[in-house]
């Protein structure tokens, strides 16, 4: 059964906060269901959202919802087990609107995932998220 993988337990890191604003901005609101909050990245050449979780799991979809406008053209996930360095599992193509967009992930197992947002849609590379789902099962 598919559910959400992102757990109370869960670490997480992003690449930036608009204005080090993590109080208004912060990575906390990419999980916290709530939809007037966001993760509001500052400007780079490409972004990203590094979870732990605290144990293994399959991951099966990825979810995201974007501020249209403040997108990716492209999008990578990585996952590794253990102390292993991260390798691809594969790349997404977000399309640039409001809607909650749903990615299918070859079947992978991880106790961490990094998902980089890559040549951003904002000319100054910044990215906005309201939602990030994993989905899948626990190990």
């Amino acid at each position: 059964m598919t559910h959400s993988l992102v757990c109370p337990e869960t670490l997480s890191r992003v690449s930036s906060v608009l204005n080090r604003n993590t109080r208004q901005f912060g990575k906390k609101h990419l999980f916290d269901q709530d939809e007037e909050t966001c993760w509001n990245s500052d400007q780079g050449p490409s972004q990203w959202v590094i979870l732990e979780f605290p144990q293994r799991v399959r991951v099966s979809q990825l979810q995201i919802q974007f501020q249209g406008g403040f997108s990716s053209r492209r999008g990578c996930l990585e996952g590794s087990q253990g102390s292993e360095a991260l390798s691809k599992i594969v790349d997404f193509y977000p399309e640039d609107n409001n809607s909650l967009q749903t990615f299918p992930v070859p079947a992978a197992e991880v106790d961490r995932l990094k998902v980089t947002f890559e040549n951003a849609t904002d000319f100054f590379g910044r990215v906005v998220i309201y939602h990030l789902r994993v989905l899948g099962e626990k190990v």
